[in-house]
């Protein structure tokens, strides 16, 4: 039976602390849910280390086990509390191994929700990461990708910033790209933007539309395939990188790069630009399929 990407997480986990003796640090590790259920019922003696509520301090808590070679797996709970958590990391842990030849290997789990949680916590906000020397950010939303990732980082001695998301969590799929041969247009799809990329592109096809996908693991480096480009460079109206971030920031730098390669016009499609609030008349929501389609079919008539 297929596992669900929450339960390839949790034994990930798991052999890291059991068989790796690594270290897992985050806030609220143990409270209920196990963060959303993706923690073995683990205590310190373990590895599994609870961090205080001090924001600021605890990257640097993590830089120092990073340092210690001790692989330390650090869980911010929010992606939103990015904004407390990377200035030690990206500014020590990200630098050493260029300035000092000193790896400092970390892997964080940025988990990223949305609906009616405010301004600070929600939506994905792993741009703060993004143009900093000395990171790699990749975003698996399937149980393959998420093996491979863990792979990667055992193997490797990066800062990996992995950007989850909590609606991927019961996920059992994998989801492959989707390029039919003649394209009207191409989505480039990352995070949890995947899942609903893929429903708007099945109704456009009933709309008369071949629209293909282009599933975005690697953010940086941007890994792009060479299909991308070939079918991309033939695309009547050019492709669309839809994302679960702001547009100011990777989608725009994507959407260059693909355009650079392709000679064809990319757009972006992201969260809205403002904050979010406390309810549902307030939210800042990652593209839906109605979104995705209006964009797609005004890229269509305006071209």
């Amino acid at each position: 039976m297929a596992e669900t990407l929450r339960e390839v997480i949790k034994k990930t986990i798991s052999y890291h602390l059991k068989r790796r003796k690594g270290l897992v640090f985050g806030q609220c590790l143990t409270a209920v849910g196990w963060v959303g259920g993706t923690l073995p019922k683990l205590g310190e003696k373990d590895g599994l280390v609870d961090l205080s509520m001090a924001d600021v301090a605890n990257g640097g808590i993590v830089a120092g086990a990073g340092l210690s070679n001790r692989r330390p797996i650090y869980v911010i709970r929010y992606q939103g509390f990015n904004w407390f958590n990377a200035p030690i990391i990206l500014n020590y842990s990200c630098k050493s191994k260029e300035i000092w030849n000193t790896p400092c290997p970390i892997f964080i789990r940025g988990i990223a929700m949305e609906g009616s949680i405010g301004p600070v916590a929600g939506s994905s906000h792993y741009s703060i990461y993004y143009k900093m020397p000395g990171i790699k950010i990749i975003s698996p939303m399937t149980p393959k990708e998420y093996k491979y990732t863990y792979k990667y980082f055992m193997k490797n001695d990066d800062v990996l910033y992995v950007s989850e998301h909590r609606k991927s969590y019961d996920n059992k799929e994998e989801l492959n790209d989707i390029i039919p041969k003649k394209c009207d247009l191409i989505i480039f799809a990352i995070s949890i933007t995947r899942f609903d990329a893929l429903v708007a592109c099945n109704k456009l096809k009933k709309m008369g539309y071949n629209v293909g996908i282009a599933n975005i693991l690697w953010i940086k480096p941007f890994k792009v395939k060479s299909n991308w480009i070939k079918k991309l460079s033939k695309a009547k109206y050019g492709g669309l990188v839809i994302d679960d971030d702001y547009t100011s920031g990777i989608a725009e730098s994507i959407a260059y790069k693909l355009m650079h390669l392709s000679n064809k016009k990319v757009s972006t499609l992201g969260l809205k630009d403002r904050s979010a609030g406390f309810s549902k008349k307030t939210d800042n929501l990652p593209p839906k399929p109605k979104d995705i389609i209006k964009k797609v079919l005004d890229i269509i008539k305006n071209n």
